[in-house]
């Protein structure tokens, strides 16, 4: 793997506009630490597993291979230090919508048998723009769309939502935004949008779920990006605000989370609050994970990703400098988390985007 450490000091130096070269390896006398030196210092313990990514969205981890889905329409399989470019054979024309396409990813309980993932994508046909959920089978470096699980979630320029993730429960959820256009979908139960969705793997209403007959497991969102969930079983959720008030929130079953009738700290009767919300700052809230009563969120706007303490009602920022941060997972004593500056809003540096790996122990 590549130390990250030569990356960044490289591009350190040509930022500093500097002529002569220096050595990496050699500390740096902390009374002349710039502001530059001091991101240098924070993230030398951070590795790069995969670089020359594009618009990467999502994280998964299959022993020791890493699966990662591309705004485009490819997935990247990295195993061993190498880069294979996996095509995937769609039946819907993929949009190309600002923020649309590929989006989230998650490889089914056993892949290892059967091969099998599932994808949420944005796609356009003769009467307009939707996402769907679907199938996905592996074979011979190529993945297929199989079996539709779900259509016509609403879809608009911005908002699609977009995460999956398989919770504790085996269940396979995913996030729905407002489609931008319409906020008021998020308070309707008859739609999908605006919604964190809850279904069974084949695609089927869950018997458990709170309304009956529908997916909808929570309403009231904007346009949630992340899903994790502790080890006690807590269901936690990230949502981009309007004007910033960008969200954390904890999600229990048939709850109403408010968009767009409140934001931020407001209130309302029958409307549930958020735990951590942004106030007057952007933090552009994407994937997270969640490790020892902690949860990690990469941040877009925000340019970081930050940990956040639902038990001390505090956050703060872990790993900065990178840029935009799309998603993140935990294995093991480390966190992996994708760079996303390729997307059109970010600066892209040298070699971006990045997956990168660092020791949790060694976050300050």
């Amino acid at each position: 793997m590549k130390r990250f450490l030569y990356v960044l000091f490289a591009m350190l130096i040509f930022l500093a506009g500097c002529t002569g070269g220096g050595d990496e390896t050699k500390p740096v006398d902390e009374e002349q630490i710039t502001q530059e030196q001091e991101v240098l210092l924070q993230v030398s313990n951070m590795e790069v597993v995969a670089e020359n990514l594009e618009v990467p969205w999502s994280i998964n981890k299959s022993g020791d291979t890493f699966y990662l889905s591309e705004r485009p329409g490819t997935i990247v399989k990295v195993e061993d230090g190498r880069l294979t470019r996996q095509r995937i054979s769609l039946k819907k024309r993929l949009s190309q919508a600002a923020e649309a396409g590929l989006l989230g990813f998650v490889l089914a309980p056993d892949f290892e048998q059967t091969n099998k993932a599932f994808a949420y994508y944005t796609y356009e046909n003769g009467t307009g723009q939707f996402n769907r959920i679907v199938e996905l089978t592996l074979k011979n470096d190529e993945w297929s769309e199989g079996r539709l699980l779900l259509d016509k979630i609403p879809s608009g320029r911005f908002h699609h939502g977009g995460r999956l993730k398989i919770g504790p429960d085996g269940k396979l959820y995913a996030t729905a935004g407002d489609a931008a256009t319409s906020p008021e979908i998020a308070q309707d139960l008859e739609s999908l949008g605006g919604k964190i969705l809850r279904l069974n793997l084949d695609g089927s209403v869950p018997a458990d779920n709170p309304f009956g007959n529908s997916y909808v497991y929570s309403y009231g969102h904007r346009n949630p990006q992340g899903l994790a969930w502790s080890e006690d079983g807590t269901l936690y959720a990230s949502e981009h605000g309007p004007s910033a008030h960008d969200e954390i929130n904890l999600i229990e079953a048939g709850q109403n989370y408010g968009w767009p009738e409140i934001t931020g700290d407001d209130t309302k009767q029958g409307m549930e609050a958020p735990i951590f919300q942004s106030g007057s700052d952007t933090w552009a809230p994407s994937g997270m994970a969640a490790h020892n009563g902690k949860l990690y969120v990469a941040t877009l706007r925000g340019n970081a990703l930050r940990e956040f303490d639902p038990a001390a009602k505090t956050t703060r920022e872990v790993v900065t400098g990178l840029g935009r941060i799309r998603d993140v997972i935990v294995e093991g004593d480390y966190l992996y988390f994708i760079s996303n500056n390729t997307d059109g809003r970010g600066t892209p540096s040298e070699g971006d985007d990045k997956l990168f790996r660092v020791k949790i122990a060694g976050l300050r």
